[in-house]
């Protein structure tokens, strides 16, 4: 438990007298991770885990167990199980003696982030490598006790014996439980491209035994009977209570704290301010909501204003020159194609702020002291909170140890770990642990937002009705929340060790088709807020940034013209995506398990209040491939959308847990369509308005949809991730689906009952004959 002494990895191993192996697969032994590594921080201060090291990866342990060391963390997907299948399919051994250990910086390598669904495809593939290392390792170590070639060898649960002679066999744990291995193995790069024992061959697909099978969660059991930790369940000894005092605007500035308006509230330690940062510790959590909400502070009145309503910065998106812009793709001669096109197609699409939407805000336990600083915390990544602290304070990182408790699920919200920063500052402030916890306004209002996009679309088509040119623009602001920038309490404080303006150009929304189009181009541009003028939001990541507004655009474009030609949607994509075979495979497989019948959109009979119709969208996220069919009902005379079933089909390689994967899944469709129809911010030149579930609303569970869900396994192919893809192609399956049952393109997200009015209102022209 997080409240007790517990001994380190690093002064377990160097105080433990174990044995060292003292051979080496790739050459000389070299000096294990306990006396030092090659990492070098800021402060001169070596890291003490070489990725480089077998040891860094594996520990056999005296009773037959196995612990693994991962920097990645598991937000609530599932991922640990996973891992621990890859890991105990390579070592030939049971799954259910793995143990993980996960996002722990004083155990861990530093695996980057978890994000951008790259865990199975990026770690997974580095602990494959490092678990086959290992078990060569543990071959030759049996090879040389029994006097044996180690092709006349073999592994069965973590016993290696001699083939056909039964009576000559060891055990991992009789071999090296206990000890280091001391082997050097090769790791370059860093993060994703991190390449661990590269020379060290894997198991071929063919023999596999654990992964590709549907093994249960090892993280549900305590979850349903309410014993599993969350950072919020975080208790240690003597711990107290701290609360953040916000003002109303992220610009201003405490021009006086009138501690005596809660000199009534009995248990208040402290009230705490550095810079424009205001907090107050408690001894009970009560005690610190009640002294948060009394506290009186004159709030300095900031230049900077919101802008005034979503229209007014889709004008300034529109209209303000870029200051940066990415350009994904630029094939053929798109101009040229325009102006001989037969007819061409043309469209603006809207995506809002968004917030992540935590169920559970955010919340961190920090102990400061001075020899060591501790965090227990729901980041998505632990190192980058360890290093953003290291700066914070100015000490050296090795001197901090960040330990992942998982937190509700976050989406990237937790790429900015601001609740940690605010427990450490009051932590050092009392001398004590302190548990920060954020409110549920705290949360809405000062999370980082997902940016807003404005996506304008052009495809020409020629008298055959090919595509022969796209040409997508995307507009957005730019993150101010990424790796390497000052967080929240760190700007409060004074820390801009880098510039606000003009922000991280990252997720603006540009694609690659993924249909046989010869001309193509797409860029994503970024929009700064003035210098003299700096944007009151914050804006980070949030699932799959940028992906749903660009391919929301161009799936809804292919589908206007599919319209347009009076052709069926499928069949139209279909013709597009020739010589794409894994593409074609996944439309085909999603259409048959939808029951897709052919007809060009609109489809609809019925006159009436109620009509029904189906939606599809096709696209790509890294190497996944995604289809979606939505079937929905619309109510002509209100305006509402239900969404009564979604079929997907999903390609993302090598598929680890079936299971998993399929919950997975659910999980980005439930909030795809919640995104897709109820979530927007609001908000005015005053402030953010959504401030609670009501004034944010997502979806609720009378409103989730039958999901259907065909898994093309590939085996023979590396896993290319599935955190987020499934999300993408919901947006533009609903708006096809709305179209195919009333003739209306929404074409602005949400999709909320006033649009779908306005839209079946106004019909919006979608094309024009080219001059």
């Amino acid at each position: 438990m997080p409240g007790k002494a517990a001994i380190s990895r690093r002064d377990f191993l160097r105080t433990s007298g174990a044995l060292v192996v003292s051979f080496s697969l790739f050459g000389p032994g070299v000096r294990a991770f306990a006396q030092g590594a090659t990492h070098i921080d800021p402060y001169g201060n070596p890291d003490y885990l070489d990725p480089g090291l077998l040891d860094s990866w594996l520990a056999i342990m005296p009773d037959g167990a196995i612990k693994v060391f991962c920097g990645k963390t598991d937000i609530g997907t599932g991922v640990e199980t996973a891992l621990t299948q890859i890991v105990a399919e390579e070592l030939d051994v049971p799954f259910e003696r793995i143990r993980m250990i996960m996002g722990d910086t004083a155990k861990t390598v530093d695996q980057g982030r978890t994000t951008g669904s790259g865990t199975i495809e990026s770690a997974g593939a580095q602990l494959r490598q490092a678990a086959a290392a290992g078990r060569f390792e543990l071959l030759k170590l049996a090879a040389s006790r029994f006097e044996t070639p180690i092709h006349e060898l073999e592994v069965n649960d973590g016993v290696i014996e001699v083939i056909n002679d039964s009576a000559r066999k060891i055990s991992y744990a009789e071999l090296i439980g206990g000890k280091l291995f001391h082997v050097k193995i090769i790791s370059t790069g860093v993060e994703r491209e991190m390449r661990v024992a590269p020379d060290v061959r894997a198991k071929d697909y063919r023999q596999y035994k654990i992964v590709g099978t549907s093994v249960p969660r090892v993280d549900l059991p305590s979850k349903l009977t309410g014993e599993f930790v969350y950072t919020s369940d975080v208790r240690l000894d003597g711990m107290l209570h701290g609360r953040i005092v916000r003002p109303i605007h992220v610009l201003s500035r405490p021009a006086r704290i009138h501690e005596e308006s809660i000199a009534h509230i009995p248990g208040i330690v402290k009230v705490v301010r550095e810079g424009s940062f205001v907090g107050v510790v408690a001894r009970t959590e009560w005690a610190a909501i009640q002294a948060a909400t009394a506290l009186k502070v004159d709030w300095s009145e900031p230049s900077s204003k919101m802008p005034a309503s979503r229209g007014e910065l889709d004008a300034y998106l529109e209209n303000t020159p870029v200051f940066n812009e990415d350009e994904e793709i630029n094939k053929g001669d798109v101009e040229r194609a325009f102006r001989q096109a037969d007819r061409i197609f043309e469209g603006a699409y809207h995506w809002p702020f968004q917030n992540h939407g935590m169920m559970g805000p955010s919340s961190a336990v920090a102990e400061v002291t001075p020899e060591k600083v501790k965090v227990w915390t729901g980041a998505q990544g632990p190192f980058t909170t360890r290093d953003r602290l290291a700066v914070m304070l100015g000490i050296s990182k090795r001197n901090i140890e960040v330990r992942f408790v998982e937190s509700a699920g976050c989406y990237g919200r937790l790429t900015a770990d601001d609740a940690a920063e605010d427990a450490v500052l009051l932590s050092r402030a009392v001398g004590k642990p302190v548990r920060v916890q954020w409110m549920r306004q705290d949360e809405h209002v000062w999370e980082p937002k997902g940016p807003q996009q404005l996506i304008k679309i052009r495809m020409a088509i020629d008298r055959e009705g090919g595509i022969v040119a796209s040409d997508l623009k995307s507009r957005s602001l730019p993150l101010t929340e990424f790796q390497g920038t000052p967080q929240l309490a760190e700007r409060q404080i004074g820390k801009n060790r880098a510039p606000d303006f003009p922000g991280s150009p990252r997720g603006g929304g540009a694609i690659t088709q993924l249909y046989d189009i010869s001309n193509e181009r797409s860029r994503a541009s970024y929009v700064p807020w003035p210098q003299d003028n700096p944007s009151p939001l914050r804006t980070c990541v949030l699932r799959a940034p940028g992906d749903l507004a660009g391919w929301f655009a161009s799936e809804s474009m292919i589908d206007e013209i599919a319209s347009a030609l009076g052709i069926d949607a499928f069949q139209f994509r279909l013709k597009h995506l020739r010589g794409n075979q894994q593409a074609i495979e996944v439309l085909l497989a999603t259409v048959k398990l939808s029951g897709w019948k052919e007809c060009p959109s609109p489809s609809a009979k019925s006159t009436g209040p109620q009509a029904s119709g189906r939606g599809l969208s096709l696209i790509q996220r890294g190497n996944t491939l995604v289809a979606a069919v939505a079937e929905v009902n619309v109510d002509r005379k209100s305006g509402t959308v239900a969404v009564k079933r979604i079929t997907v089909g999903h390609d993302c390689g090598l598929v680890v847990n079936p299971d998993g994967l399929k919950a997975q899944i659910e999980g980005n469709v439930i909030q795809g369509v919640s995104r897709t129809l109820f979530e927007e911010v609001n908000l005015d030149s005053s402030g953010i308005k959504s401030v609670d579930w009501e004034s944010y609303p997502v979806i609720t569970f009378r409103n989730i949809p039958d999901v259907d869900i065909v898994l093309l396994d590939h085996p023979d192919k590396p896993a290319s991730g599935a955190g987020e893809p499934a999300i993408v192609p919901i947006p533009a399956a609903i708006a096809n689906g709305i179209f195919d049952a009333v003739g209306a393109r929404l074409r602005e997200v949400p999709f909320t009952p006033e649009r779908v009015l306005r839209a079946l209102a106004n019909s919006i022209p979608t094309s024009r004959v080219a001059s």
